[in-house]
C-alpha cells in the first residue's frame, strides 16, 4: 500500500515509536526523524555496531531522514514547528507536557494544521496516575502482571526475551494513525491519538485474565491452559540438550500424536488444563529425552499437529519458511534486514535498505522557504 506524499515527523526513541513509523516509512511516506545534537538518537550506539551505524538502530530507521535539531534553542523550536505544521503525522514519546513545552502541542500544531494527525506514545497516558513518571517495557511487564504469568521453573518471574509492551504499543499506535489518516479523507480533519504502553499491554491480556476478572484472584499459573497447564503447550528436552515445544491444544492434534505414540488412554486426560495431565507430561518428556532433536523434527512432520523447534537466532534466521518467503533481505551492501511483515499483493511496499547518518539530511529538509 502505497503511502507517498504523507509527511511524518518522529520525535520518538527506541522501539514503540520508531517501530511505528517504520512501517509508514517502509510503504513510502516521507519519515523526518528528529534528533538531538552531539550523538542523536540513544539506538545508533546499541551494540553491536554496525557498518554505519548500530544494526538495532538500521533496523529501526531505514528508509527515514534525519533532521538534527537542538530543541533547547529558540531556532530548533521554531524549525521543530515548521516541520510540524507541514506535517500529516506526527508521533512523540516524550513524557507528558514535554512537547508542549517545546511549543508542539496537539493545539498548537492544529491551530495552524487541522488535519494533523497526532500520535503521543507514553508509559501511563497523557493524563494518568502517574504523570511524569518514567517506565520501560520490563516495568511494564511487571505492573500488567504479564511477569507473574511468565514464571520459570523456580516459579520465579522471568526476564522476557522481546520488549512485548514496546511492540504492542506500537502496533496501536499504528492502526490509530492509519485509522486517523483513512477517516481525514473523508472530513479534512486529524486527530490526537494517545496510546498508552500500560494500557496496550493490559489489553494484550484477554486470554488470560478470567479468573482475575470473574474471581479476583490470580490465577495457578503452571496448571493454566498457556503457561503450563496443559501437556500439549510445553517445552521438552530432547537427548541431545535442545528442546522443541507442543503448541496445540485442538483435540484433533492431541490424538494424532497420542495414538501414533501408542498411548490412546491418555487423550480424555487433555480435554482440560491442570494437574491431572501430569501423567501425560511426564511420557511425553521422557520419550523425548529419548531421542536427539533431529529425530523429532522428522518424525513430528508426519503428523498434523502443532510443534517447533526452540531455535537459536541464527538458526531462526535460516528457517526454510522465511528463506522462501524472503523474510530475510540481504541488501546490496550485504547487511541483513527484515522485510516487512505486511504485504500487499497489489502495491507492494519498497523499503529503502539503509538508515540515515546522523543529521545526514538536516540542510535538505530546512532548506525550504520559512512562514
Amino acid at each position: 500500500m502505497k503511502l507517498e506524499g504523507i509527511k511524518v515527523v518522529d520525535l520518538s526513541w527506541f522501539l514503540p515509536g520508531p517501530y511505528l513509523t517504520l512501517a509508514l516509512a517502509d510503504h513510502g511516506a516521507t519519515v523526518i526523524k528528529v534528533e538531538p545534537p552531539g550523538e542523536g538518537d540513544p539506538g545508533r550506539h546499541i551494540r553491536p555496531p554496525d557498518e554505519r551505524t548500530s544494526v538495532f538502530f538500521r533496523n529501526m530507521a531505514r528508509g527515514k531522514k534525519s533532521v538534527v535539531l537542538d530543541l533547547k534553542g529558540e531556532q530548533g523550536r521554531a524549525d521543530l514547528f515548521r516541520l510540524a505544521a507541514e506535517a500529516d503525522v506526527i508521533v512523540e514519546s516524550f513524557r507528558p507536557g514535554v512537547a508542549a513545552r517545546f511549543g508542539i502541542s496537539y493545539d498548537a500544531v492544529k491551530a495552524v494544521n487541522p488535519g494533523i494527525v497526532y500520535c503521543s506514545i507514553s508509559a501511563f497516558g497523557q493524563d494518568g496516575a502517574y504523570p511524569g513518571r518514567a517506565a520501560h517495557d520490563l516495568a511494564l511487564e511487571a505492573m500488567t502482571g504479564v511477569l507473574s504469568l511468565t514464571l520459570g521453573d523456580d516459579n520465579r518471574p522471568a526476564v522476557p526475551g522481546i520488549p512485548i509492551a514496546d511492540l504492542v504499543s506500537g502496533l496501536h499506535g499504528l492502526s490509530g494513525v492509519l485509522m486517523a489518516l483513512l477517516r481525514r479523507t473523508t472530513t479534512g480533519k486529524g486527530d490526537y491519538i494517545d496510546v498508552s504502553m500500560h494500557e496496550a499491554l493490559m489489553a494484550s491480556c484477554a486470554n488470560v485474565v478470567g479468573e482475575a476478572f470473574t474471581e479476583g484472584r490470580q490465577p495457578d499459573v503452571k496448571n493454566q491452559r498457556t503457561t503450563g497447564g496443559s501437556a500439549f503447550y510445553r517445552t521438552y528436552d530432547t537427548a541431545d540438550g535442545r528442546q522443541l515445544v507442543l503448541a496445540g491444544q485442538e483435540m484433533k492434534f492431541i490424538r494424532n500424536l497420542l495414538t501414533a505414540l501408542g498411548k490412546p488412554e491418555f487423550i480424555d486426560l487433555c480435554v482440560w488444563p491442570g494437574a491431572h495431565q501430569k501423567p501425560v507430561h511426564d511420557f511425553l518428556a521422557a520419550t523425548f529425552k529419548a531421542r536427539p532433536l533431529a529425530h523429532w523434527m522428522n518424525w513430528l512432520a508426519t503428523l498434523d499437529i502443532c510443534y517447533g523447534p526452540v531455535n537459536t537466532l541464527p538458526e531462526a534466521i535460516e528457517d526454510a519458511n522465511l528463506l522462501k518467503r524472503r523474510a530475510i533481505v540481504v541488501s546490496d551492501d550485504g547487511r541483513k534486514h527484515f522485510a516487512p511483515a505486511v504485504r500487499f499483493r497489489d502495491e507492494p511496499s519498497q523499503p529503502l535498505y539503509r538508515e540515515p547518518l546522523l543529521g545526514e539530511h538536516t540542510k535538505e529538509i530546512l532548506r525550504g522557504p520559512k512562514p
